[in-house]
């Protein structure tokens, strides 16, 4: 027997910045790979150790199964021993469908469907009674519900494209009176011909001792009509049931799912049925999606303070048709045209954006001169709707959504189900009211749910409502309790996307696996931090290896095996500086990972904190979970908004203060801003930028160099050499983007795509160039004795070396250097950076701006991917931003940059429905000392 390999064995690995390195990885054991940033970790642990194994698992299988999954290319390394099968569980977003919720990525909405189709109670949305599958038998005993004795008729309604033909063979079977427009004897009259009309299959009374003869007649009728009947009571009865139609009083019942004394109709309860994806399930304003998209008045009149006949933007008075229906209306209403909208009374303006009720009269052209013609008016948001939903051209949808908004579907409320389905209730709850539960809630409910059920219900639901229960179990370990299960998958974070996959992977129970995490602990609060650890050790304790990217003190300190990836960044990493246990790390001497461990190296606590210069108030915030706050945001200072995850953070300042400071300044009317009173203080401040984790290009031709405005200057410089005089090029001959200068083999890419069919695209070194991007002549042209490609390949570190003699380049570099990205090349695709990485480079061309005062930056977690020592660059780079007269807000976890921050909102006391409040505002001091805020408990222990 082959005994198991205990560690995965790495020899020779040299993708990317590796420098052929060997490193042993216990398997079984909780990994974490650290380092600086840049530094090669990522590389490691994905580009190396998952990549061979996905890449063997490959291909063990058909070649014909290949062509149906994206492939991956064979890192490069000499060997590796001892690799499990593995898993990535990356920080992806989960795609950009809207009808992707967090129900459904986590499984837990199929187990809910199935759990209501099998065991749901249907009610009706009229009544609210019970449906139920009825037969004769069941229909007879709620007729006999009826006062002893009442006369009845039992009529089946039928409905016939050949009345004589239909006639004579009901006659056939022994049917003698049928009614269309009166009750007729077919033994001794000649009915009127009808397209419907009814059978009357027995009169009798109703009574115990007439069951059998009711019963009887109830299958008769339900065979005639494909389960329709209907009861003719003839006596003065009162009942709820019975609807009087044409002076009839009558009884209906289907022989299918229904209500009692009711002829709708319900379909059976399938899974299906509880799918928003399903015609059957979903609802049919939306589709399913729960959102529609409707007219919305700030972008029909962008500017009430011009004159009415040119408020209504989508309707342009200079052409006809729109002229005389706003002159109509003006004439209708005694109204001038030139009148200013805002001055209109507010009920002519709603007229004329909804439309009229009575007609109006409108002037026609005719051939014998004008006439008058009376129709309603169509008001100019409801002809935006009608259009939308009207017409089948795409570019008249586009045009008319720039005057339309997405609103809560006013049908569904935004359950996405349809009408027969969110009627449908378990344990007394509907799906609907499931969905809107966060986790936390979801996993109370869950808890005993089955004893509410009983007999066949509880038999049928039990193992299913513990399957509920275990998911949403996995789900709160792992700090995601605030979470709806009706939460759009597209809007969650990478971080929180990458713990879903985790509870997913908890709940799969596999053994001997290789999990690969990136950063898991990005996005979480400190206090859900130790929850997420315990589940990293319960999956290992089950038998796996874990290998785990992470900045994450706590993370790091408990890990088992520590990988120090170094010792510095880009060209200067790549090396292994140290492998063991905290202790371990701590003592190698050129660890900055170990310093910062042990605290010989720390960030330091200000010595002082900055007093804020004015304010901007947020004055009744409720979007969302917001509980009607008051919120002061100090100006002239670094504002740092803490809090558990999912306590509002993002709702206030993106949501709310963001978008409402960009529609004030920038008279931008077709942001949404979440729901708040009002924002007063927008006067302090010149603009607001948000300094968010979003490429900076999206193709690989984007790179720093273009970004920060950089390589115009070199392109200047290399067109004043004595070559390129002496030959006529100029800046533009030194562009990849255009033809002249660049290799037309390549496009100026550098490399070619080789199509490999059922194995991965390759893409190799463009043969005519050498991965240059340029032809030979332009690379003949040097300026110091470097070419244009080589300049883009160096390090900013080196070029600013290179470059220090002019002013304009160092500067710019030096904003670079500053931000930690000194080991970043300058011509580096803009498609391969980190959202950390490209968020630097976004601050270092802030930075860079000569006149720049009174900004507010608002920053959404700008630590994420950095190791403490880039957080100190990070930090001193914010603190020049407000020392250049600028105010910085930021939302942020980590504690570092908290610890720095010269005054903290801190929002909870948790998350969802149990946050939303201000839990502690003031210095990081003053919040450390309050006992309700969890942020800071954890903040006092970094203060003293």
């Amino acid at each position: 027997m082959v005994e198991q390999r205990q560690s995965i064995e790495i020899k020779g690995a040299k993708e990317n910045n590796l420098k052929n390195i060997d490193l042993e990885i216990p398997r079984g054991k909780l990994n974490v790979v650290t380092g600086l940033s840049g530094s090669g970790k990522s590389t490691l642990a994905f580009d190396t150790v998952f990549a061979e194994g996905q890449r063997r698992y490959m291909e063990s299988l058909s070649s014909y199964a290949r062509n149906f999954l994206d492939q991956m290319d064979k890192p490069e390394v000499e060997s590796i021993e001892g690799l499990s099968p593995a898993i990535s569980i990356e920080q992806n977003t989960s795609g950009t469908t809207p009808r992707s919720t967090v129900g459904t990525v986590t499984e837990i909405h199929d187990y809910l469907r199935l759990l209501y189709a099998r065991i749901g109670t249907q009610y009706s949305p009229e009544t609210g009674k019970i449906v139920e599958e009825k037969s004769a038998e069941q229909i007879a005993d709620e007729i006999l519900e009826l006062p002893e004795d009442t006369k009845i008729k039992v009529l089946a309604p039928v409905e016939t494209d050949n009345f004589a033909e239909k006639v004579e063979k009901l006659q056939e079977r022994g049917f003698t009176r049928i009614i269309t427009d009166e009750e007729y004897d077919l033994d001794l009259e000649e009915p009127e011909e009808a397209g419907s009309f009814e059978i009357v299959v027995d009169r009798i009374k109703a009574s115990g001792d007439s069951r059998s003869r009711l019963v009887e007649a109830l299958e008769n009728g339900l065979d005639e009509t494909d389960g329709k009947v209907w009861i003719e009571v003839s006596d003065e009865v009162e009942d709820d049931r019975i609807k009087e139609t044409d002076g009839r009083k009558l009884l209906k019942f289907t022989e299918g799912f229904s209500e009692p004394g009711n002829s709708r109709e319900f379909s059976e309860l399938e899974q299906r049925s509880f799918s928003f994806n399903s015609p059957l399930g979903a609802c049919d304003e939306c589709d399913g999606l729960g959102k529609s998209e409707v007219a919305d008045e700030d972008l029909v009149v962008p500017d009430s303070s011009v004159a009415m006949k040119n408020a209504l933007a989508p309707w342009d008075y200079s052409k006809d048709y729109y002229r005389r229906g706003i002159n109509a209306f003006a004439d209708h209403f005694n109204v001038d045209v030139n009148t200013p909208f805002e001055e209109l009374d507010r009920e002519i303006q709603e007229k004329m954006l909804h439309g009229t009720r009575e007609p109006i009269y409108y002037t026609v052209e005719k051939m014998r001169g004008n006439g008058l013609r009376e129709k309603r008016f169509e008001g100019v948001m409801e002809y935006i709707n009608r259009r939308f939903q009207e017409t089948s051209s795409d570019n008249v949808r586009s045009r008319l959504r720039d005057y339309m908004r997405e609103d809560t579907c006013p049908v569904c409320n935004g359950t996405r189900l349809s009408e027969q389905s969110r009627h449908v209730e378990v344990a007394g709850l509907t799906l609907p009211e499931i969905n809107r539960m966060n986790i936390e809630s979801a996993y109370e409910t869950f808890q005993g749910l089955e004893d509410q059920l009983e007999g066949r219900k509880r038999e049928i639901g039990e193992e299913i409502v513990k399957e509920v229960r275990q998911r949403l179990g996995f789900l709160d370990q792992v700090g995601l309790s605030y979470l709806t299960l009706d939460r759009e998958a597209a809007t969650l974070s990478g971080g929180e996307t990458q713990r879903i996959r985790l509870a997913t992977q908890i709940g799969s129970g596999l053994t001997g696996v290789l999990y690969v995490l990136d950063e898991p602990s990005i996005g979480l609060h400190r206090h859900d931090n130790e929850k997420l650890i315990d589940t990293l050790e319960n999956l290992r304790d089950l038998g796996n290896t874990l290998l785990v990217v992470e900045h994450d003190e706590s993370t790091v300190k408990r890990a088992d095996n520590i990988i120090d990836i170094g010792p510095g960044p880009g060209k200067k990493g790549g090396e292994i500086v140290g492998v063991g246990k905290q202790e371990d790390i701590e003592s190698v001497e050129n660890s900055v990972t170990g310093k910062y461990l042990s605290g010989e190296k720390k960030i330091p606590v200000p010595d002082e904190r900055r007093s804020p210069e004015a304010s901007i108030t947020v004055k009744g915030a409720k979007e969302h979970n917001l509980d009607d706050v008051d919120v002061e945001i100090p100006l002239g200072v670094i504002t740092a908004i803490t809090g558990m995850s999912g306590s509002g953070k993002s709702t206030l300042m993106h949501d709310i203060l963001y978008n409402q400071l960009t529609k004030q300044l920038n008279d931008n009317k077709s942001v949404i801003v979440g729901e708040h009173e009002k924002v007063e203080g927008a006067e302090n401040i010149e603009s607001v930028r948000m300094i968010d984790q979003s490429p900076i290009g999206r193709t690989p031709r984007s790179n720093p160099a273009t970004y920060t405005g950089v390589f115009d200057y070199i392109r200047e410089l290399f067109a004043e050499t004595k070559l390129s005089k002496r030959r006529g090029y100029d800046k533009g001959r030194f562009s990849f983007n255009v033809k002249g200068g660049r290799c037309e083999e390549c496009k100026g890419q550098g490399t070619v795509q080789i199509e490999m069919n059922f194995l991965s695209d390759v893409y190799v070194e463009c043969e005519r160039c050498g991965g240059k991007r340029y032809n030979d002549e332009t690379l003949q042209v040097k300026y110091r004795g470097k070419s244009i490609a080589e300049i883009l390949g160096m390090e900013i570190e080196e070029a600013y070396e290179f470059f220090e003699h002019d002013r304009r380049i160092k500067r710019r570099l030096k904003l670079l250097k500053d931000v930690g990205l000194g080991y970043m090349e300058l011509g580096q695709p803009s498609t391969t950076l980190s959202g950390g990485e490209a968020q630097r480079i976004k601050l270092a061309e802030e930075l860079g701006k000569v006149r720049n005062e009174d900004v507010l930056y608002m920053l959404d977690e700008p630590t994420t991917g950095l190791h403490w020592e880039d957080e100190r660059k990070l930090i001193k780079v914010l603190h020049r931003l407000v020392e250049k007269g600028n105010s910085v807000l930021v939302i942020e976890h980590e504690l570092e940059l908290v610890k720095c921050a010269d005054r903290i909102i801190d929002l909870g006391p948790k998350g969802g429905e149990n946050g939303g409040q201000i839990v502690a505002q003031g210095t990081p001091e003053q919040v450390a000392e309050n006992p309700d805020s969890f942020t800071g408990q954890y903040l006092e222990e970094l203060l003293d």
